[in-house]
């Protein structure tokens, strides 16, 4: 059988004992008028095995590609873990270090605060943008920070 897709002569006898001069390409062993059953059954057979071997390589492919995708996620997240345990800091100059939506702030008041407890928040710039002018409410999202810079004071626990 042949598997190529250049195009090709049938060459198979037609009626009158001549060579057939049809085009024919891609697989299959003469042109469509001159293919026996058993020939387009051997055809069919190799076009669904090529079809589903495509197809099962596909899935392959993308159950490979997602298990390594969640490999790397993994290991990412536990890297993350270790630089985040390494650099945590609860204290920063005596004050206890918390994190409000993302961003560090100190806090010097009693009793410590927790997570989920809402602050009273200082104005900065971006506040005033986003909510206009003076202090801004804030829950505190995680316990220490990574931060390394400077810190604003929580203004106040908000009961």
């Amino acid at each position: 059988m042949f598997t190529t897709f250049e195009r090709r002569v049938c060459g198979r006898p037609t009626k009158t004992g001549k060579p057939c001069k049809a085009n024919f390409s891609g697989v299959g062993f003469a042109c469509t008028l001159h293919t026996t059953p058993e020939e387009q059954a051997l055809v069919d057979a190799y076009r669904n095995g090529y079809r589903k071997g495509r197809e099962e390589g596909q899935t392959s492919g993308r159950q490979s590609a997602a298990m390594s995708t969640e490999y790397l996620e993994r290991q990412i997240a536990d890297l993350k873990a270790q630089l985040d345990q390494a650099t945590r800091r609860f204290r920063v100059d005596g004050l206890q270090a918390v994190t409000v939506g993302g961003y560090a702030y100190l806090w010097n008041g009693q009793p410590d605060l927790e997570v989920g407890d809402r602050v009273l928040l200082p104005e900065n710039y971006v506040s005033r943008l986003k909510h206009g002018p003076g202090p801004v409410e804030g829950t505190v999202t995680e316990l220490g920070t990574t931060y390394d810079g400077s810190h604003s004071r929580i203004l106040r626990r908000i009961t």
